[in-house]
């Protein structure tokens, strides 16, 4: 599965950084909301790759999923209260022996209490004694979460160092909709799976905003047709996921991609070169980095025919005349709109790349330039990337053909590293 091939993959990665290789211990705390069911499917991504879960939920949360149902998909028995087995002070060593806890779902209640060190049931006491990573994953009507309580707690909370996901905007209790939303289990289980690689408790994207672009713009010949290039937006969704697992509030710049949108992350659908520009300059107005991962046409058609151009027996068909595309990246490396500002770019080349790649971060005049090698069957559509990333202050890193997200952590290793 190819969830379970990213997670062994990552082993390296998190031997480097320190964090644990074993087989790791997760808390699984799950407050009172109906999408704790939803927790389900955390748990069984998680005990599926390796993890070592403990389900701690709140008594509220067994009135929507009952205790044999988390016993039997964690194979741990579960308790809500400090009063159960006493002699092994649960309330305490629950927390002191994890390598990550995950409140999901986190209600407004629950975020409150761990905001103010409230300790009145099992999960509360063992995110007081956690000196692990914590991730929170809020799911709640949307005037709860936009209420000016919940996002004081909220900013409490990250900024003592948890990571809490941005809910996903969608369908809520009833016939509500709006943001509030438990994000899709599996991209939890992303976020989770890469704050455990980086062993760290402190996450050093706290508080930055960034931007990414990703997948590949298309420019219409006609209504059916367009100019287009192969990349699918992988590369730029596993920038945009570490992000967010470091952190990070993180804008997403999709052009026609077919994947499901990262947890805590905002998406926006664009789908020309013109549409992307618009949105990279207004999302980066107030961006602490931009990181340019999208393949953004150089060229599109002068003309645009609004029926469909056809075939005409005899004849050869009309030339196709192209008019440059505004270069984005240039655009923003040269007038940035705030001071301090780290700007990215991705070189996609085919032949002398490291030449080429030089050359193109002198043109650019962007702070680092990731450069890889592409073709036919190459990197495109690919799980894995190679790349050398390029300083504008004269350094290069190679980075070892494996998973895109290992590329993605070690070009936020830079860019972090940048932002001092």
């Amino acid at each position: 599965m190819e969830w379970y091939v990213s997670f062994t993959a990552l082993q390296l990665y998190a031997e480097r950084r320190g964090g644990p290789v074993g087989k790791p211990k997760v808390v699984l705390g799950v407050s009172g909301g109906i999408a704790a069911y939803k927790a389900c499917e955390l748990l069984r991504r998680l005990t599926e790759s390796g993890h070592d879960v403990r389900v701690v939920p709140t008594a509220s949360a067994l009135n929507f999923v009952g205790a044999a149902t988390w016993s039997a998909l964690s194979g741990h028995p579960v308790a809500t209260e400090v009063w159960s087995d006493v002699h092994e002070v649960p309330h305490v060593r629950i927390g002191q022996q994890a390598d990550l806890v995950v409140v999901a779902p986190a209600t407004a209640d629950m975020l409150a209490k761990a905001a103010h060190g409230l300790a009145d049931d099992l999960l509360t006491n063992t995110l007081l004694t956690a000196r692990c990573p914590v991730v929170f994953a809020p799911a709640m009507h949307t005037e709860m979460w936009e209420h000016p309580a919940t996002q004081e707690n909220v900013a409490t909370l990250r900024r003592r160092g948890a990571v809490v996901i941005e809910p996903a905007v969608g369908r809520l209790t009833g016939a509500d909709s709006g943001k509030g939303r438990l994000p899709d289990p599996t991209e939890i289980f992303e976020v989770c799976r890469r704050v455990l690689a980086r062993g760290v408790t402190e996450p050093d994207l706290a508080g930055r905003h960034v931007v990414v672009s990703a997948g590949g713009t298309r420019e219409p010949l006609d209504p059916v047709r367009f100019l287009g290039n192969r990349s699918s937006g992988k590369q730029g969704y596993a920038l945009a996921r570490t992000a967010a697992a470091r952190g990070a509030r993180v804008t997403l710049i999709a052009a026609n991609t077919a994947l499901p949108d990262p947890a805590g992350v905002d998406v926006v659908q664009v789908g020309t070169a013109v549409q992307l520009r618009e949105a990279v300059l207004k999302a980066a107005a107030d961006a602490d980095a931009v990181v340019m991962a999208a393949a953004v046409a150089d060229f599109r058609p002068q003309t645009y025919a609004t029926g469909k151009i056809k075939k005409k027996d005899g004849q050869e068909p009309d030339p196709i005349v192209l008019v440059r595309n505004p270069d984005v990246l240039a655009e923003i490396s040269a007038d940035r709109p705030r001071a301090g500002q780290v700007i990215v770019g991705f070189a996609a080349e085919t032949d002398d790349v490291l030449a080429n790649g030089r050359a193109k971060l002198r043109r650019k005049g962007c702070d680092l330039l990731v450069v890889n090698e592409v073709g036919e069957r190459k990197t495109f559509g690919s799980e894995q990337n190679e790349a050398v990333v390029l300083g504008s202050d004269g350094s290069e890193l190679p980075v070892p053909y494996g998973p895109k997200e290992a590329l993605a952590e070690t070009v936020w290793d830079q860019v972090a590293e940048r932002l001092g």
